[in-house]
């Protein structure tokens, strides 16, 4: 055999030998792709399942299923690359520093997220309350991840950032069914205590909106400089807070009236003597 036989042979069997590396790569990278989406669905769809089943807020359940989508597929993806050769290594160090570069410039929003899903999770409000967070008041017509939408009693429509929410003192005027009015009205000295208080509890008997458990409370709280005060507690449904409020107020003169009771305001009496 001469030696450019030789060559040849040896070249022929190394292309045979690199053929059937490649070919097997390539079954070998098939059969992970294969098993990695085999294996991606089956996880996302018992965690969907699972969300689904949850009492999670939809905005949440939607933004875990999103998140979990991408880890999931990022791993298939370095599993695929590990596969071929790659230095899986490296690249995800890499992606750790891009990762943290990304974190520091949005870290208003990155705070605004974890507010969101703090709401979301604690659930202090829900759409359709009335609430009172720091400088911040409305109906509640959205939580979202980074913003909460109210409605303001003037219908103006206000964005407030999650993070000042989470981080603020809320109140909640819609968290109970029933809710406590407080008025506070004065008579005059010359109307008989009991007179006052019979003219208000009439007043309160006649309205179907106030409750009778717990029972209405009229007291006399304080002795003024000019009249007698008496504080009113009634009981009512939190939809109908501020309609009895205003129609015990409207309501609260006329029936006084009718009873001879004098509400009374601040004036002096000045009495002359003479020598």
């Amino acid at each position: 055999m001469s030696v450019d036989q030789a060559m040849g042979a040896v070249s022929g069997a190394m292309s045979a030998f690199t053929l059937n590396i490649s070919v097997g790569l390539i079954i070998k990278v098939i059969f992970a792709i294969i098993l990695c989406v085999i294996a991606a669905r089956t996880i996302l769809g018992i965690v969907n399942r699972l969300l689904n089943k949850s009492r999670l807020e939809q905005t949440l359940s939607r933004f875990i299923g999103s998140m979990l989508k991408v880890v999931v597929y990022f791993v298939a993806v370095l599993i695929v690359l590990s596969t071929l050769g790659v230095d899986v290594t490296s690249l995800v160090a890499l992606l750790s520093v891009a990762g943290l570069a990304v974190s520091l410039a949005l870290q208003n929003t990155l705070s605004n997220l974890a507010g969101g899903i703090q709401l979301l999770l604690t659930k202090p409000f829900e759409a359709g309350n009335y609430v009172e967070a720091g400088a911040n008041s409305g109906t509640v017509q959205e939580v979202g991840l980074a913003y909460t939408t109210l409605v303001t009693p003037d219908n103006k429509v206000v964005y407030v950032p999650n993070s000042d929410i989470a981080g603020a003192r809320i109140i909640n005027y819609n968290g109970k069914d029933t809710r406590r009015v407080d008025l506070k009205v004065t008579a005059s000295y010359e109307s008989p205590i009991q007179t006052v208080k019979d003219t208000i509890g009439g007043l309160l008997s006649a309205d179907s909106r106030v409750l009778s458990d717990p029972a209405p409370f009229v007291r006399v709280s304080n002795y003024g400089s000019s009249s007698i005060e008496y504080t009113i507690r009634v009981w009512c449904k939190a939809a109908d807070y501020w309609d009895i409020y205003f129609d015990l107020q409207d309501g609260m003169k006329p029936a006084f009236d009718a009873a001879g009771v004098e509400m009374t305001y601040d004036h002096i009496n000045v009495h002359v003597v003479e020598k």
